[in-house]
């Protein structure tokens, strides 16, 4: 591992400062970036350990009925906050479906945001990988690359955005709250990741020393709470990474869909919300004829980046099933297997 300089600042005013240096990265759990340091995959030159900054741990449910979340809230915390689970509950199911408890416990919401593609060849520095080292080339291009994107991928790099928390949140409109040089800004979530295209180095829409601080859930989101499941299909029903994951939500009224929200996880650099299939939705009946009309939507532009072509009609599937299963309601108890498509509806009284 590379020797690094390590900072702690008092205040996030500090922290951005000490970011700004080049080559500074932020700290907080660590789950991610110190496993990539280890494999000297990343190698920053100084850590900014925010974990002791104040404001950021709590969450607020505010008088206009949003939800605010500061980025040091770890994901067990949120998963389990009883009224976040009850207003919010695909989230609480995909944060639950993303790791051990032990990561859980660890683990904090801006950290998830911000974790690095699992492909494997960025993990491995004997490759080629653009977004290790622009310029270098990709080598999961004619590798092995069945997990890889079907969406938004160029030549430049196929990889995938692994996070299952931000799938939902791209899906009910949440927005992030950063903290830089030149003061707050606003980001929705959904746009908040960056395509590949040339420059796959570059994650997301983050400058140099910008700190996330809060992800804000609106309150018109919490419409959807009687109907929303997540449902991820994963080489194992086990804590592993998505090959494809779904978040469906309906706002139904009088028998029909009013409002759709859906998005799509492992299938692209960034979460991919669905603006197709959600319009294709709009008054229909309910019922897998307009479930499949939804899924064709959005998938139509879907491309294999290799050995992966399954992936679309995989990706088909789980939308179908997805919303299958919110039309039914969001069950009254967490899943015992959450987000999996063999749960059977008992288990944690999360939802309660």
């Amino acid at each position: 591992m590379k020797t690094f300089e390590y900072i702690r600042p008092a205040t996030i005013a500090e922290a951005i400062a000490a970011a700004a240096h080049p080559g500074a990265s932020y700290l907080a759990a660590g789950t991610n970036i110190v496993d990539l340091m280890k494999g000297n995959v990343l190698r920053p030159g100084r850590l900014v350990d925010v974990t002791r900054l104040p404001g950021l741990d709590s969450i607020d449910h505010l008088d206009d009925g949003a939800v605010r979340i500061g980025a040091l809230v770890s994901n067990a915390d949120l998963a389990y906050d009883t009224e976040f689970a009850r207003r919010f509950p695909s989230v609480a199911e995909a944060l639950l479906s993303g790791a051990s408890a032990q990561l859980r416990n660890a683990a904090t919401v801006g950290g998830n945001l911000l974790q690095r593609t699992r492909c494997a060849y960025f993990y491995d520095p004997a490759s080629a990988c653009n977004k290790r080292s622009p310029g270098a080339g990709c080598d999961a291009h004619g590798g092995e690359n069945r997990q890889h994107a079907i969406l938004g991928w160029s030549e430049a790099c196929i990889a995938t955005q692994p996070s299952d928390f931000c799938v939902p949140l791209a899906a009910l409109g949440a927005i992030v709250e950063i903290e830089g040089a030149n003061g707050r800004r606003e980001v929705p979530l959904e746009a908040l990741h960056r395509l590949p295209e040339q420059s796959p180095e570059r994650d997301t829409v983050l400058e140099p020393g910008e700190l996330i601080v809060a992800v804000r859930l609106p309150a018109e989101a919490a419409a959807f709470a009687p109907h929303a499941r997540y449902l991820k299909v994963r080489d194992r029903t086990s804590y592993a990474f998505a090959i494809v994951s779904a978040a469906a939500h309906l706002r139904m009224d009088g028998g029909r869909i009013a409002e759709a929200r859906i998005a799509l996880g492992g299938v692209a650099h960034k979460p991919w919300r669905a603006f197709e299939a959600e319009a294709a939705l709009a008054g229909a009946t309910p019922g897998r004829d307009a479930y499949t009309r939804a899924a064709e939507a959005a998938l139509a532009a879907a491309r294999p980046s290799g050995d992966n072509a399954f992936k679309i009609e995989l990706a088909r599937r789980i939308i179908v099933r997805a919303l299958a299963l919110a039309a039914a309601g969001t069950p009254d108890r967490m899943p015992a297997l959450p987000a999996s498509p063999f749960a059977i509806s008992t288990g944690a009284s999360v939802h309660v």
